[in-house]
């Protein structure tokens, strides 16, 4: 048996300390985050931010008076004309909100008075890995803890065997789309036991979940407990973080060992559950699946749960790119609302929706008849959520008539952060780690709470 000295219980007191984030600061409104992140930047002008005079304008230039010198990504630098281009889809307004929605988006459209949808979010980068950064962590430079450990770390997990963080990823059908890294979901220099576990879409949803021949569970216990001590006296002796992480690592996994054959078994899910999240919703590693997927992990606690679905980013072949991601992903979005809702979990879970940044008003590339793309825009993109205290049937946020600049209450990423944050009940200007002789936190030194699209 190991002597605690003095010493070492101060020590431990302070790692538990550090390991512990200061909970809510004020009431929440949700318990909990579903992320539908869009990655490669969703067309806010296909899809939410209609703009009728735009067909009064094909093929003009587009006016310095609305560009405003403001930078190109490297495709566009080099063309010596910026054609406006309108959406070749048709809107229609929906709901008591009256919101307009790209017929791309029916299913959407069906639950607009429970969205709240903001069409002017801002961002600062230009290129896809520096933007989808920023919105994760913060900071356009990787190396920052991800939006949903800085959850993990504040407010701990209401789940007992399962992570308090959760990643699923979908590829588009069209088989393309930037890389996303684990960096996106890790903990930066927060402890490591913070950091989101990415589930499989082949196989086991994560390694190494059945025992070896020969092992039983009887076996795996006695052999943890046995390493739980060796790892707390070592624990008790240098105060290393990373044991402490390790221990509640070895202890998650042998929880996962029960809790996930059962989550992913979806035989007692009924079949127009099932059917309401569309034709993939069996089909797992796809969007459809991660939704149902999202929700049967909401309903165990965990704290946040992150889906990516890639392929958005589209220079070219709009016209046949775009309906594709959304019809992939319309139908189990709305669907996922309207279940959290039918089983009273809409309330403290807050989902959103959006990609890292917006499209261009003018056309990338050659425009035609048939074809078109556009380049990437941070300058003002759309995203919307459900629940969690958000003010639904709300449309926020104003663009100018060629939907290039915002004209009315813009909302940068870390007001997003710190509006995200707040619905959980945490401030965001408390929720800080010391590193590096300093004070960190996921707004840095920004940010703000959207307060009008709060219900209270």
């Amino acid at each position: 048996m190991t002597h605690i000295t003095r010493r070492m219980f101060l020590g431990q007191t302070a790692l538990h300390s550090l390991l512990s984030g200061a909970g809510t600061h004020h009431k929440p409104t949700a318990k909990r985050i579903i992320y539908l992140f869009q990655s490669g930047g969703p067309s806010q002008l296909e899809l939410f931010d209609y703009k009728p005079k735009l067909k009064e304008k094909y093929k003009e230039e587009l006016p310095d008076s609305i560009r405003r010198g403001q930078r190109l990504t490297g495709m566009s630098s080099t063309q010596s004309t910026f054609p406006v281009v309108p959406a070749r889809f048709s809107f229609s307004q929906h709901g008591k909100s009256g919101a307009w929605v790209s017929e791309l988006l029916p299913h959407t459209a069906s639950i607009v008075d429970k969205l709240t949808i903001v069409r002017s979010v801002h961002t600062e980068a230009i290129n896809h890995d520096p933007a989808v950064t920023f919105l994760q962590t913060g900071s356009q430079i990787a190396g920052r803890p991800s939006i949903g450990s800085w959850v993990n770390y504040g407010l701990g997990s209401e789940a007992k065997n399962l992570p308090a963080f959760v990643v699923m990823i979908s590829p588009g059908q069209g088989g393309g789309g930037q890389p996303l890294y684990d960096r996106l979901w890790g903990s930066g220099f927060l402890p490591t036991r913070y950091q989101g576990v990415k589930f499989r879409s082949v196989g086991d949803p994560v390694l190494y979940l059945k025992d070896p021949d020969g092992v039983g569970r009887e076996d795996r216990r006695t052999y943890l407990d046995s390493l739980a001590e060796i790892n707390q006296a070592k624990l008790a002796e240098t105060g290393d973080p990373e044991i402490a992480t390790r221990i509640a690592q070895y202890e998650m996994a042998f929880q996962m060992q029960a809790s996930v054959p059962e989550l992913t078994d979806l035989s007692g899910e009924p079949a127009s559950v099932i059917e309401s999240y569309g034709p993939d919703a069996r089909k797992p590693g796809s969007f459809a699946y991660n939704c149902v997927m999202a929700r049967r992990l909401a309903e165990r606690g965990v704290r946040f749960i992150q889906l990516y679905h890639r392929d958005w980013d589209h220079h070219g072949s709009l016209q046949k790119g775009l309906p594709s991601r959304c019809k992939e992903t319309d139908q189990p979005a709305a669907a996922l609302v309207k279940d959290l809702e039918q089983r009273g979990m809409l309330d403290d879970t807050l989902v959103v929706w959006g990609g890292e940044f917006g499209r261009t008003v003018y056309c990338q590339g050659r425009l035609t008849e048939d074809d078109y793309g556009r380049d990437h825009h941070p300058r003002c993109f759309t995203m919307w959520f459900a629940g969690g205290g958000m003010k639904p049937g709300t449309v926020f946020g104003e663009t100018d008539d060629y939907g290039y600049n915002i004209v009315a209450d813009p909302v940068h990423v870390h007001d997003l952060q710190a509006t995200l944050l707040h619905s959980l009940g945490i401030d965001h200007t408390r929720l800080t780690f010391r590193y590096a002789g300093r004070y960190f936190r996921l707004t840095d030194v920004h940010g703000s709470v959207v307060r009008p699209i709060l219900n209270s």
